[in-house]
């Protein structure tokens, strides 16, 4: 039925979104080789990769190329792992495990974690704005700066600062819609755009 459908495909785009990642993640190795680790550490193997699946949902609609709707939904992963890696440092949520494993922090260490966040953000901009894969210049840039507004400022990055100054406090309904629209919002949001 409809379940299975639904599995089916929510499978078959993790598993094309993986390949991507493992593409065009920095490989094992050479001298930066610990910095590309924790970064694919970060990134590889886990979560439901909802967001590519919300991807290839709403391009599916259209003529959209599936190397292009692959493409977008690894760099809205890559975002989305670096800001998990940066959201489980002792300076945020202090958290020691991601999906069952030590956080990259734990793993790798702090100063490398930071790194590996940051590397992660900058190669979700990077990969969509190159020329190696079949979209347009003019919609390469679109999507590039439509993923910065969505983890940025005006986006997660300002939905978890006001995710952290709620820590601990009773906020009304109002308050943590809000910050739940930038924080998670406005990625899920870019996803279906």
């Amino acid at each position: 039925g409809i379940v299975t459908l639904l599995a089916d495909r929510m499978a078959a785009v993790a598993e094309a979104t993986e390949y991507e990642l493992d593409r065009l993640l920095p490989p094992p190795g050479g001298p930066l080789g610990r910095l590309g680790e924790a970064m694919r550490y970060a990134t590889l193997g886990g979560g439901k990769r909802f967001r590519p699946l919300l991807v290839a949902a709403t391009a599916g609609l259209g003529q959209a190329n599936p190397a292009a709707i692959v493409r977008v939904g690894a760099a809205i992963e890559m975002l989305h792992a670096y800001s998990l890696v940066h959201d489980d440092l002792p300076a945020m949520d202090d958290a020691r495990l991601r999906r069952g494993k030590p956080s990259c922090h734990v793993a790798f260490g702090e100063a490398e974690a930071i790194l590996a966040g940051d590397a992660l953000l900058t190669l979700a901009l990077e990969v969509l704005a190159r020329p190696d894969w079949p979209a347009p210049a003019e919609l390469r840039c679109e999507l590039s700066l439509g993923l910065a507004r969505a983890g940025g400022w005006a986006g997660m990055c300002g939905g978890q600062l006001l995710d952290l100054a709620d820590e601990g406090a009773d906020s009304p309904l109002d308050r943590i819609a809000y910050v739940e629209s930038l924080k998670t919002g406005a990625i899920i949001a870019f996803a279906c755009d």
